[in-house]
């Protein structure tokens, strides 16, 4: 709030409805990474491999589509997703291996993927049936955001009134307790790193059909914006505990701090800088409620 007001005084240009806009359309894809991510770290899982899913859907919706049908190639891009999100899940469970270290294995294995597929080479996709989903508008407002909002919506549906959201609650806050109580922990656990895969996916679709190329590099530190944008909102780190929209004004904060410093033509090292005072005194505030 506190953002929003200081902003709304330094630019007459922020506090317009289209400038909100382009902020929620640009921020759309990292949402929607951050919104599945957010049932990984209730479970209390990890997921760096995000970013590279991110790359290998982009890199495959990019080559289906040129080379196959552009519709296949939208619906190509979250499948690949879920895919390589069970494998991550897979592996953590039928290993016991923690998620951090298996989700960063993967990502290279993901990355070098994307890189395979394209040759290290871009794949330009300039197809109208492609792009509609990342540049096209319902009046002034983008279908990428319409496609943010509801996936939104079915996260938090799913997390807060499903007996599968329950589960994850259950599995992050005390997994040996969720055994003795009959949940199969390493489902749930699988199941989230799936929808964690399924939304990267999607986000590098939308990204893809917005750019009209596809990049192997694409989504690259994209994993950890999200997670900061999960622990900023005050999602546990250690599970248990959280909430979607919490995500989501994580994401939404930081991209009001990079659209403010662009607006105010201010030195880019600025913007980080803020971005990660405000996600320590965040952490910092979170690990102090319980002492409280």
């Amino acid at each position: 709030a506190a953002l929003l007001i200081g902003l709304t005084f330094a630019s007459d240009s922020f506090l317009t409805p289209r400038n909100l806009l382009n902020i929620v359309n640009q921020s759309a894809p990292l949402a929607i990474i951050a919104c599945a991510l957010t049932l990984v770290i209730i479970a209390g899982g990890f997921d760096l491999s995000t970013g590279a899913i991110f790359g290998v859907a982009s890199v495959s919706a990019g080559w289906i589509a040129v080379h196959v049908d552009p519709v296949t190639a939208m619906i190509a891009g979250p499948l690949i997703g879920v895919a390589l999100g069970l494998v991550n899940g897979v592996i953590i469970t039928a290993f016991n291996v923690h998620s951090f270290l298996v989700t960063l294995a993967t990502s290279l294995v993901y990355r070098g993927i994307a890189i395979l597929i394209t040759g290290g080479a871009l794949i330009p996709v300039r197809i109208p049936e492609f792009a509609w989903l990342g540049r096209e508008k319902v009046g002034m407002v983008n279908i990428a955001v319409i496609v943010f909002v509801v996936f939104m919506l079915v996260m938090m549906l799913l997390l807060n009134r499903t007996t599968f959201g329950r589960r994850v609650f259950a599995v992050g806050g005390n997994e040996e307790a969720a055994i003795l109580s009959g949940i199969r922990t390493k489902l749930i656990k699988i199941a989230t790193f799936a929808i964690s895969g399924g939304a990267a996916g999607l986000a590098g679709v939308i990204t893809v059909s917005r750019l009209s190329m596809a990049s192997p590099q694409a989504g690259a530190g994209m994993e950890l914006e999200a997670i900061a944008a999960v622990i900023l909102g005050g999602t546990s780190i250690m599970g248990g505990a959280g909430a979607i929209w919490r995500s989501v004004s994580g994401v939404l904060l930081m991209a009001l701090i990079g659209n403010g410093f662009n607006i105010l033509n201010v030195n880019p090292f600025f913007k980080d800088l803020t971005t990660g005072v405000i996600i320590v005194v965040a952490v910092a505030l979170a690990a102090s409620k319980p002492r409280r």
